[in-house]
């Protein structure tokens, strides 16, 4: 609940200025809360990619079944829990019980002290006194107010108490559900390039894994693993002057951290090195841990808003889980986008070489087979629309004729102009060409040869009826003599 963030109007001219901020994690912080299992199986589903979790373990991880932790078996192991739980039969508000929300809040005092004195030498090592931490611990207990800058309590005490805290949790921090994936983490190594494994850690990896993992825990566990693991990054900063490392602050924290409960050193073995590793890499990497990896926040976003505007290409390549219904898969998009345009380039394509083919139609001579083909285009209109670039209509009709000839026709005569339309539609008769017309329809094919071969051909044909009109005019001009 503290990642969902409110607005308020503020009307004070002073806080206008200041910087609004935004938590980038605010849609993985809903999608978690409004939608748990959902966001259980993404987060899941991406961990798997990166490590190795057989069944039985990945159903640890998932509370599925009862984790099996090392030394569980044995008589020792089971002594050691027994007494345990003896001591821890009075629990207190804060000691000894499973962490809440109110135990966070009073622990926090110890937390926040310790930030302003992290100088002290041998600090989270060097016990302080037995009497004041009974006394302090005590307070914390009841819930009375406590004032640690009075100078009645050393930091020495403070931080010995809070490894006391975190050492009668009932579980470590980070639960016991998440160890056998810790120890996965602890194996992620680069490859050389014939792919072999090397010795170098893969960094990256490393953290990109405790960055899913650290999403899955309870909510108290995650919030007091974030205080503990920054208090433990500035404290080692200071190294110079307190003189403890993050690999030194590793050997104090890790038993609290990550080690299962009432096990001993020698039930670990060869993983105790790998644990304490990993608690020092969680120390010099804090500060970028508790930040969900992008692709997860890009989903996230996707489930509520519903856009790819901003996705880059490396999160469409993942996977998102496929049981879920909310979160299509971001890689079947991909692949339906790249067939959409294939098949608009393909369309594409077709309708150029339609409309070119309508281009050569339109610039051939008058004609009964041109005529023909374009009958065939106008019956198909929605096949091809070549009217943006070229009309579909036929040629436009000839106007009427304001020669000599033709007003003789439609004053003397009374001829009907129809007669010269269908004239002038006509195929022109093999007889009536001339020699050279037919010569230049042998020699010419393209359309543009074609229509100055009808031109001269037409142009013959109307001096021809002209010669005839105006004999026939003369021998009527005789005979009324």
């Amino acid at each position: 609940s503290d990642a969902i963030c409110s607005f308020v109007i503020c009307n004070d001219s002073s806080l206008r200025s200041q910087p609004i901020i935004f938590n980038p994690d605010f849609f993985v912080e809903k999608l978690r809360h409004e939608k748990p299992e959902v966001f259980t199986e993404l987060v899941v589903s991406n961990i798997t990619r990166l490590i190795d979790l057989p069944g039985a373990e990945l159903a640890q991880l998932m509370g599925e079944e009862d984790p099996k932790l090392p030394g569980a078996n044995s008589t020792a192991s089971g002594f050691f829990r027994s007494l345990m739980s003896l001591k821890r039969k009075e629990k207190g508000v804060v000691f000894g019980s499973p962490l809440t929300e109110e135990g966070i809040a009073q622990v926090s005092q110890l937390i926040e002290y310790l930030h302003k004195n992290l100088r002290a030498e041998g600090l989270f090592r060097v016990p302080g006194n037995s009497i004041r931490q009974q006394i302090l611990k005590d307070a914390l207990n009841s819930g009375t107010d406590i004032d640690l800058d009075s100078g009645e309590f050393h930091s020495n005490d403070v931080a010995t108490l809070l490894k006391m805290f975190l050492g009668e949790l009932p579980e470590p921090l980070l639960t016991h559900k998440h160890f056998h994936a810790h120890l996965k983490i602890a194996d992620l190594m680069l490859f050389d390039e014939k792919g072999n494994k090397t010795s170098t850690p893969d960094k990256e990896r490393q953290i990109e894994a405790l960055q899913l993992l650290f999403l899955i825990l309870p909510a108290p566990n995650r919030s007091l693993l974030k205080l503990l693991l920054d208090l433990l990054y500035q404290t080692a900063k200071k190294q110079d002057k307190n003189k403890m490392s993050a690999h030194n602050l590793a050997l104090m924290f890790a038993p609290h951290i990550l080690w299962p409960r009432n096990v001993t050193a020698n039930d670990l073995q060869e993983n105790i090195t790998k644990l304490n590793n990993g608690v020092t890499f969680m120390i010099k990497h804090s500060q970028k841990l508790f930040k969900a990896p992008a692709y997860i926040r890009e989903c996230a976003r996707l489930h509520y808003l519903g856009s790819r505007a901003h996705t880059s290409k490396d999160d469409l390549d993942l996977l998102t889980p496929p049981g879920s219904k909310e979160l299509q898969p971001l890689k079947s998009q991909k692949r339906s986008r790249l067939d959409t345009c294939h098949q608009e380039e393909t369309q594409q394509r077709t309708e150029e070489a339609l409309k070119e083919l309508f281009r050569h139609v339109h610039n051939m001579p008058d004609s009964a087979k041109k005529k023909k083909l374009i009958r065939q285009f106008n019956k198909h209109p929605t096949a091809l629309t070549p009217g943006s670039d070229v009309p579909t209509s036929p040629a436009p009709r000839r106007t009427r004729s304001r020669s000599f000839s033709g007003l003789i026709k439609r004053k003397v005569l009374g001829t009907p102009v129809i007669l010269e339309r269908k004239s002038r539609d006509a195929t022109p008769e093999p007889e009536r060409v001339s020699k050279e017309n037919v010569h230049l329809l042998q020699k010419c094919g393209s359309p543009a040869h074609m229509s100055q071969v009808k031109l001269k051909s037409l142009e013959g044909r109307k001096e021809e009826s002209c010669r005839r009109m105006r004999a026939h005019l003369l021998s009527k001009d005789s005979s009324s003599l």
